[in-house]
């Protein structure tokens, strides 16, 4: 039986993954119900797969982050905890996250032994060139965008989708959080 993936990403309404200028994290949009289904869903037991580029700018991130701040949100504490995939042509072990393990090579065969190797569904946060080729390989069986409430196409960092594959998407789970925020799930196909 072959493990679930889940390409997991945070987007703007114009489908940025991130915004310069004075955005903050989240656009400054989350509240208790994003945070709290956060956590639920890195709650579970998983793997965690990451791109070299994504693990970087995550462990950047923490590293210079203090412990109150919002940058370390629990559920951002139990995703680094995960058992975590890195993977990447160019990092050497050990990294600075607790459960993590680098594997080289291409992703779409890390990815696709991974699935038939563990035990555990597998999910992905950000990771956007990784994912990309993973899509366009028919590897990734869900697709979660959580969606906030703002526009940034002056600001925008990161299209989501930019060179994808054509892609339909069957919409298979939806909630409202905090009154504005959406979280879609999708089972994507290749169009």
């Amino acid at each position: 039986m072959s493990a679930t993936y889940t390409f997991d990403v945070f987007s703007s309404l114009d489908g940025f993954g991130a915004a310069g200028g004075d955005w903050r994290g989240y656009w400054g949009k989350q509240g208790p119900e994003l945070l709290d289904r956060r956590l639920t869903e890195y709650g579970a037991d998983q793997r965690l797969v990451l791109g070299a580029n994504t693990y970087r700018a995550f462990a950047e991130m923490l590293a210079s982050s203090t412990e109150d701040s919002e940058v370390r949100d629990p559920w951002v504490t139990k995703m680094r905890n995960l058992p975590t995939t890195v993977v990447s042509a160019t990092l050497e072990g050990p990294l600075d996250w607790p459960d993590a393990t680098v594997e080289r090579g291409d992703a779409v065969d890390v990815v696709a032994r991974l699935k038939q190797e563990s035990a555990v569904p597998l999910r992905s946060h950000g990771s956007l060139s990784m994912n990309r080729a993973l899509l366009a390989a028919g590897l990734v069986d869900l697709v979660q965008v959580t969606l906030f409430p703002v526009v940034t196409g002056q600001t925008g960092l990161d299209p989501i989708f930019r060179c994808a594959a054509d892609l339909d998407l069957e919409l298979v789970e939806h909630r409202t959080l905090d009154g504005s925020i959406q979280e879609l799930v999708y089972v994507p196909t290749l169009h």
